[in-house]
């Protein structure tokens, strides 16, 4: 064999004979021809996606893939390379929606399902040229006449298949989890997706630290003790739209706690209040430690208190129950009373959880463990459903069973609707907010003597990273592969899987297979 000598260094020129002379001479087709009846090697590329232009990272990646491949070409193996394209729904549709204006709830009234689909398929396939072309520049060897597409028919009824070869194994069941929603893009979210950089962001929010008063029976008494005062559990929350929501209190069972007189910060009413020992400087100013309550005028910066002798484990507090903190919806079951949980902690808050089933995976749980239902209103059709909506609203009185929203307390009319986050009524209704929900919550128990303290609080918080808007954590029926039934024998594959570097294999990987969840099918299984 011999080879053309270059008189100078000239790569655009040398990449465009090689590439033309491949061309010539089907150089690609021939290595599939030269290799019938050898081994397969069979390599389906990982799909990239059309409705976006290539970058440098797709070169890179590609590389890899074709030195592989011709590796293994040359090592005697047949190697079939079939190209993709992924033509995955979310980013696409809302892509679609805001090119035509609308929103999901638009489809089928401003804009047909045909209409919204075929758009879809045009937008999800807008930048095939660029990529074929690409393709054929870097001399990446994939068969691109025949790709797989995963909006195609056979693509789609190949997955109906494998579920349903997953559902005849017993690995596949329908359940109910608190999971990460965007009422935005109109779906729950991976974890994967929460943890891309930026998700997680510093927002300032209206945080309150409320007051649950505590019913005086056998069970609370040795809180009261001689005093005649109401007695109070504090509770801060960063989330003041879930206290509707309300229906337990969940301490630490070896934490201790102990009790403190003082007045309400904004009504002046006495009243003993129960938090946890290491935590009273930070709700309490040392500066009022064992003033005299009397002497304190409404509007005193420094409001006096004094701790009361006695300690009690969260333990012991354990079954005592407190009034409803606000009174619009009837729990589903037993509430309103402390249960013990192994995730509270003295770090910041006030050593007692609130807890509302419906928006917390931790709260679901020990709830669920304590027996304490949840605050679930009835929708039209008679279903239980969270008081908050799929656009992220208090649910309408109108959208409730008619029977149901006649029981519910007629001081929920003015919030009835209200969304919950900041930017959602932009996005949804094109409209400006006229206040946020969480102030106005909170203004409505400062005045009924309900909070303690309402502040600004920095925190990190997920949002959507295709519209930037918060996410909810939101009660969810979903389907889900149960992969924790298989873990050992996964486990056990990987170790015959040749890793480079052999410590992706042993390290992330693995360690992700050693604790291997349960996989939440996203969204909802249809045939469009």
């Amino acid at each position: 064999m011999t080879f053309k000598e270059y008189k100078g260094l000239d790569l655009t020129e040398t990449g465009r004979e090689i590439l033309d002379r491949w061309k010539r001479n089907h150089a690609f087709e021939k290595s599939l021809e030269l290799r019938e009846g050898a081994p397969s090697f069979i390599f389906f590329e990982g799909p990239p996606s059309a409705n976006g232009m290539p970058g440098i990272h797709h070169v890179m990646a590609r590389s890899i893939k074709d030195a592989i491949c011709r590796y293994k070409t040359q090592t005697g193996y047949q190697v079939r390379r079939r190209a993709g394209w992924d033509t995955h729904g979310l980013p696409v549709e809302l892509g679609v929606e805001k090119k035509l204006g609308i929103t999901k709830a638009d489809i089928g009234t401003k804009v047909t399902v045909e209409e919204y689909n075929a758009t879809c398929r045009r937008e999800v396939m807008k930048y095939t040229k660029e990529w074929v072309t690409l393709t054929e520049r870097i001399g990446y060897w994939v068969d691109m006449e025949d790709p797989y597409i995963t909006y195609d028919n056979r693509y789609i009824e190949t997955l109906w298949y494998l579920l349903k070869d997953i559902y005849k194994k017993g690995l596949l069941y329908k359940g109910y989890t608190i999971q990460p929603y965007s009422p935005t893009d109109g779906t729950g979210l991976s974890s994967h997706e929460l943890n891309q950089p930026g998700c997680y962001r510093d927002v300032s929010d209206t945080t309150a630290t409320v007051q649950f008063e505590v019913i005086k029976d056998g069970v609370s008494q040795p809180l009261y003790g001689t005093y005649v005062f109401p007695v109070q559990f504090l509770a801060w929350t960063t989330t003041p739209w879930t206290l509707p929501s309300n229906t337990a209190l969940c301490v630490g069972p070896e934490i201790e706690y102990v009790r403190v007189l003082s007045l309400n910060p904004y009504t002046g009413d006495p009243a003993i209040y129960v938090l946890a020992k290491d935590l009273v400087n930070t709700w309490f100013n040392p500066k009022g430690e064992n003033v005299p309550l009397e002497t304190y005028q409404k509007g005193d910066k420094v409001v006096p208190w004094k701790l009361l002798n006695g300690s009690f484990k969260g333990s012991e507090l354990v079954g005592i129950r407190y009034r409803q903190l606000i009174p619009w919806f009837k729990p589903d079951g037993d509430a309103f009373r402390v249960i013990a949980g192994d995730y509270v902690t003295t770090s910041e808050g006030t050593g007692i959880v609130h807890i509302a089933p419906t928006f917390g995976a931790d709260d679901k749980r020990v709830a669920a463990a304590a027996g304490i239902g949840a605050i679930m209103p009835l929708d039209k059709a008679g279903n239980p459903q969270a008081q908050v909506d799929r656009q992220g609203r208090f649910m309408r009185l109108e959208d409730m069973d008619p029977a149901y929203a006649a029981t519910v307390d007629a001081s929920y009319a003015p919030y009835s609707g209200r969304y919950v986050k900041a930017g959602y009524k932009k996005y949804f209704e094109k409209e400006d907010e006229e206040g946020t929900l969480d102030i106005d919550l909170c203004v409505m128990m400062k005045a009924n003597g309900r909070a303690f303290k309402v502040q600004k609080h920095v925190h990190s918080y997920p949002h959507s990273w295709r519209t930037d808007l918060p996410v909810l954590y939101y009660p969810l029926d979903s389907w889900f592969i149960k992969a924790s039934a298989v873990k050992d024998q996964m486990v056990a594959l990987n170790k015959e899987i040749v890793w480079k570097p052999a410590s992706t294999g042993t390290g992330r990987f693995g360690q992700w297979l050693e604790n291997i969840q349960d996989w939440n099918l996203p969204g909802t299984l249809r045939r469009d």
